[in-house]
């Protein structure tokens, strides 16, 4: 049955736009008992389809999800599992991909269908039922999940993981549970199952009514505002969404997952929006009378919990693949792909321009934002840099095709204000999860997907602490990636969230436990630097900005993995621009700022807004 799996995978295709290529890259995991005289044996007669053993089980699926979002999700990677603590590992890294529509097929080990020699090692027993194990929780995180008790089941669930896999609107993880006995069970499979298959990956045209009402709408608006989602990347619609901008003159506000949608110099891109977001977007936003969702799903960061549009006159128009995503806030949805409908849309708009003052006003909120960039970047403190100042310098470091990989902490918000991209998929953000852990095994799949792009990974040392193992990995495959860890001595981005709950940053410093028996100590001492080189990457310790700007072109001279390790000022934050992220303060407490930071919580609250 395994060998009749990978089989089946090795012969997947995909076509978009007339180019054609083989879906899955390889297979990525760690053998255990449960799969190595399963998958590990048909893998080992199955060549032509890599195997690269990693060293989480977790950050194999983070690996897949960086490598499918950096190829539009026209590709993916299988990763396979033994049963129990190998298995439960991926279940993380499932939420990740589906939570960010990725396409990661996962393949763990199981129990015994035949049962007879139950319960066997690390099987989950319930005395309720026999049916079930822990590959059960995958069931929640999966947009796909089957249990394969028969071999001759393949026949008719490999379709349906292909049809979600390669799926607009559908897309996310898929789990194929595998008993560790049939996974070795032989049936004599038809030949058709082994035949190349190409699956058409469509652009959905938008249909007239639906077209003509969102071309209404503009044109009835006189502050309209692009909200630019993952979806404009996906669909590989960013040079479709330039030309809209420009010819309309509509302003656009970037998510998360969107950023680069348009490049930074775009007259009309007003860079990060809602609670991460710029001056310039989140004004505009907040003053828009018609807010465009391209391919966005409207996260609590995007929305600024629901504060982000304040004019009562507010409408929706979004442009999504999914039904899901197109109906949110109120919305008149248009379901379809982002290229094909911005193009008809452009098409349908010819002559109309926003009005003069609302032009004037975008390029001057724009003027403005971007001196406050270069502000950050060159701020001037001494010993320590702020954070703000090593982005300036990465950037300033990076080529126009390069990619920039972050996920977690306090760097996704000050990257998403500061980092100007110049190139689609050049920034590459994992903010629907916002999981500690991914940007190492991210950043690898990243550059496998496109080895021509220098990718630079930001991090923070709690991010590091979590997950370095894949250096190994990156090292193993010659994969290089630039790694920027920045050391700040804890959670710096939970600390300043713990201060504004009025909490003091209880808990989020990295601090040895004092004499009164809280962790009031000296700072922990650990030598990041000589960690990552005993993994076999390169390592540098970067004192200051002059030097951090020394080791980053040391960096890209190195032929492997480089770590840069680089203190900064943990207290000098990058200001928020009138935005509010809904964190709820306790309601009641012994302590004055925790009531003090309630109040004000409670004062914030009474802009949130239901779009219905």
């Amino acid at each position: 049955m395994a060998q009749a799996l990978l089989g089946f995978l090795k012969n997947q295709y995909v076509e978009r736009d007339g180019a054609e290529h083989r879906f899955f890259a390889g297979v990525l995991g760690i053998f255990g008992h449960g799969n190595v005289a399963g998958i590990g044996q048909a893998l080992q007669q199955n060549l032509d389809l890599p195997y690269i053993p990693v060293r989480n089980e977790q950050a194999a699926v983070h690996l897949a999800a960086g490598f499918a979002k950096t190829s539009n999700r026209l590709r993916a990677f299988a990763c396979t599992s033994s049963i129990g603590p190998g298995a439960t590992n991926m279940i993380t890294g499932a939420a990740l991909a589906t939570i960010n529509r990725l396409p990661v097929l996962l393949l763990p080990g199981d129990i015994f269908a035949r049962r007879n020699v139950a319960p066997v090692l690390q099987q989950l027993e319930s005395p309720s039922t026999q049916d079930i194990g822990v590959n059960d929780c995958f069931k929640p995180v999966s947009r796909y999940w089957d249990r394969i008790y028969r071999p001759e089941q393949l026949i008719t669930a490999l379709p349906e993981v292909m049809r979600v896999l390669t799926s607009p609107s559908d897309c996310g993880t898929v789990t194929l549970a595998l008993p560790q006995d049939v996974q070795a069970e032989a049936y004599d499979y038809p030949e058709e199952l082994f035949r190349k298959r190409v699956w058409l990956i469509r652009r959905p045209e938008p249909d007239g009514v639906s077209l003509a009402r969102a071309t209404e709408a503009i044109r009835a608006s006189r502050k309209p505002f692009v909200v630019a989602g993952g979806g404009v990347l996906f669909s590989e619609a960013s040079e479709a969404l330039a030309k809209f901008c420009a010819a309309t003159g509509i302003p656009g506000g970037e998510t998360q997952a969107g950023k680069g949608s348009l490049t930074w110099d775009h007259p009309q891109c007003m860079g990060a929006l809602g609670a991460t977001g710029t001056l310039a977007a989140n004004r505009l936003a907040r003053d828009a009378d018609l807010v465009i969702g391209v391919g966005t799903r409207y996260s609590d960061f995007t929305t600024a919990s629901m504060t982000a549009f304040q004019n009562p006159a507010v409408r929706f128009v979004n442009i999504n693949t999914a039904e899901f995503d197109a109906f949110k806030v109120g919305a008149f949805p248009v379901v379809a792909d982002a290229r094909v409908t911005l193009e008809r849309l452009a098409a349908a708009l010819t002559g109309y321009r926003v009005e003069n003052s609302y032009a004037q006003l975008i390029g001057n909120l724009k003027q403005e934002w971007e001196a406050e960039v270069d502000r950050l970047f060159h701020l001037g403190l001494e010993p320590r840099p702020a954070q703000s100042e090593v982005i300036g310098a990465m950037w300033e470091a990076s080529g126009p095709r390069d990619i920039l990989l972050s996920a977690a902490g306090s760097h996704p918000g000050d990257l998403h204000k500061l980092w100007r991209t110049r190139s689609p998929n050049g920034y590459h953000l994992e903010y629907g999860y916002s999981c500690m852990g991914y940007e190492i095994p991210g950043a690898l799949g990243a550059k496998m997907a496109d080895p021509t792009r220098e990718v630079y990974v930001f991090l923070g040392d709690g991010t590091y602490l979590l997950m370095p193992g894949e250096i190994v990995t990156s090292v193993q495959e010659g994969v290089k990636i630039i790694v920027v860890l920045v050391d700040n001595h804890g959670f710096a981005s939970i600390g300043g969230l713990s201060q504004s709950l009025g909490q003091q940053g209880f808990g989020t410093v990295f601090r040895t436990r004092g004499t009164s028996g809280q962790l009031e100590g000296e700072f922990l001492p650990v030598d990041y630097e000589a960690n990552a080189r005993s993994l076999g990457a390169c390592a540098i310790r970067a004192r200051g900005l002059a030097e951090f700007k020394q080791a980053l072109e040391k960096a890209k001279s190195l032929d492997r993995t480089t770590v840069i390790v680089v203190e900064t000022e943990r207290e000098v934050r990058v200001p928020g621009y009138d935005s509010w992220w809904d964190v709820a303060v306790a309601e009641v407490s012994e302590m004055q700022s925790v009531r003090e930071s309630r109040a004000r919580y409670e004062e914030a609250r009474r802009k949130e807004r239901h779009h219905i």
